[in-house]
């Protein structure tokens, strides 16, 4: 066995054949002055993404099973392998900055109680409404104390083995989001910093075309499975409140169906219901200054807030349960 790593690097990928050779050599010159490993974990792509990954000196592991394909399995597939102090995590279709990591893990060296620091996420498409969204939120680019670090950031082993484990197998999102609620409850504390970790590229493709996509991938599903995971936990209510928007869309649901169902009675609850949701959409467009995506953000509740009951619903395993894998290449 080789000298243990400072850093390990996880990229998870799915037919990322585009983007995944820029992703591997960011991450390997980020890596590089620190001492580390680069480990993709794969969900059993099907184009060229393993192929172009085999001409870099990598770890590639990969799911064994490709029904168990779901965000939260690469990160946690990865971990079973990687051997760093730290970990961090990164995207197929991102590419890392290179001054982020040196100045990341000087912030852990001189914070002990920090369990992951992300940096600043500078966003590329603008192809839908959920990029669009981003970048005006400006979350991801905000520095500060954070209670979750989404779209990628580096954690303290220790501060993972402490929780249990990295990713929670069972999520199809918002595992970024189950991870720092479990290490804010173990005492951990989470932060961005000021200065820029990765260029996300994500998906170039419309907002139907991507509404589509993940409902299929039953992506939408993560908040209902994050709820889920979260019954009888400390941060259950973090949870349920980070879904107030899907628990308003429930109840439009509800007040759609009752409206239909007393329509030969009474109009009053079906046209309160219009009225309240044309209501969220002005509100929305208001704070967007863009009513077609103000539009298309409230069908997505919608739709979403189906697939939360989908989710919900599911049979987990246990997220600390090994994973079924076969590692295809190393360096």
């Amino acid at each position: 066995m080789t000298e243990k790593p400072v850093v390990s690097i996880i990229i998870k990928a799915l037919n990322e054949q585009e983007r995944i050779g820029a992703a591997i050599e960011s991450a390997l010159s980020a890596v590089e002055p620190h001492g580390g490993e680069v480990i993709l974990a794969d969900s059993c792509s099907t184009d060229d993404t393993i192929a172009i990954a085999k001409r870099y000196p990598i770890t590639i592991v990969q799911l064994k099973n490709p029904t168990e394909r779901r965000c939260g399995i690469g990160p946690q597939l990865g971990y079973q392998i990687a051997r760093g102090e730290f970990v961090y995590i990164l995207d197929g279709d991102m590419e890392m900055d290179a001054d982020f990591l040196g100045q990341a893990i000087r912030a852990m060296r001189d914070n002990k109680r920090l369990g992951g620091v992300a940096g600043l996420i500078d966003e590329q498409s603008e192809a839908s409404y959920q990029f669009r969204g981003r970048k005006r939120r400006r979350r991801e680019s905000t520095p500060g104390k954070v209670r979750w670090l989404d779209m990628g950031g580096l954690y303290r082993r220790q501060a993972l083995d402490e929780v249990g484990h990295f990713s929670n197998r069972n999520l199809h999102a918002y595992e970024e989001m189950d991870l720092g609620l479990r290490l804010n409850s173990a005492g951990w504390e989470l932060e961005r910093i000021p200065v820029r970790s990765v260029l996300h590229y994500g998906y170039e493709i419309g907002n139907w075309a991507l509404l589509k996509r993940r409902w299929k991938s039953r992506y939408l599903d993560g908040a209902g499975e994050a709820l889920r995971a979260a019954i009888g936990k400390p941060w259950f209510k973090a949870v349920a409140l980070s879904q107030k928007h899907l628990f308003i869309g429930l109840g439009i649901w509800a007040g759609l169906l009752a409206g239909l169902v007393l329509l030969p009675v009474t109009s009053v609850v079906l046209s309160l219901t219009l009225m309240a949701m044309l209501l969220l959409i002005l509100y929305r467009a208001i704070r967007s200054g863009n009513i077609g995506d103000a539009a298309f953000g409230q069908v997505v509740w919608q739709i979403t807030s189906l697939a939360m009951l989908r989710g919900f619903v599911a049979t987990p395993v246990d997220p600390q349960a090994p994973i079924e894998h076969v590692i295809i290449h190393t360096p």
